[in-house]
């Protein structure tokens, strides 16, 4: 037999055995008692310990009871392609994953085209995004305007858009009006 990777215990009750079989759960000392014209147990019993060589006699009461206490596998520990040899790790990729190596290659790829010059489809939307802030610089620094710069010149002329809308603005108010109560 093999041997048990963990602890056995058959539950008392009914067995469905028929009372000419006490044989089998006395000679593995198991307390029975005849009820109904079947062999049932009377308390629980720890069959099998951990590490124990399992025995024809377990097994067979095992069978007879329809336990399979024992689940057996197979776990890859390294993984063979063409050549190279792996940690069984890189089985265990979420979808999770899949996506963040994705993307990071996608940033390697625009920020790669962007260092060179070279637009690519990761890159271009980096590169219309840095010439339409140099196109809005340099319509602040010169005359020429269109719609787009206007309104961030707008929002530069008007100091009252640089305002906090925090604790502090507030706090400030508070004392400005205390100050026009007296």
């Amino acid at each position: 037999g093999s041997y048990a990777p963990a602890d056995v215990y058959v539950e008392p009750g009914p067995t469905g055995c028929d009372p000419g079989q006490t044989s089998w759960f006395q000679a593995l000392n198991i307390p029975t008692k005849i009820n109904k014209g079947q062999i049932e147990m009377i308390a629980r019993v720890h069959l099998i310990k951990t590490g124990d060589k399992v025995g024809e006699s377990e097994a067979a009461l095992l069978d007879k009871l329809n336990i399979k206490p024992f689940a057996y596998s197979i776990q890859a520990v390294t993984v063979y392609q063409e050549g190279d040899v792996f940690s069984a790790d890189v089985l265990d990729i979420t979808e999770d994953d899949m996506k963040a190596k994705f993307l990071g290659g996608a940033r390697t790829i625009a920020a790669l085209g962007l260092a060179v010059g070279y637009p690519t489809k990761a890159s271009v939307t980096h590169s219309l995004n840095s010439a339409y802030k140099a196109l809005i610089a340099l319509s602040m620094g010169t005359d020429y305007k269109f719609p787009a710069a206007q309104a961030f010149e707008d929002f530069l002329a008007n100091p009252a858009n640089f305002v906090s809308a925090g604790p502090a603005g507030g706090a400030a108010a508070a004392v400005v009006e205390e100050e026009e109560e007296e």
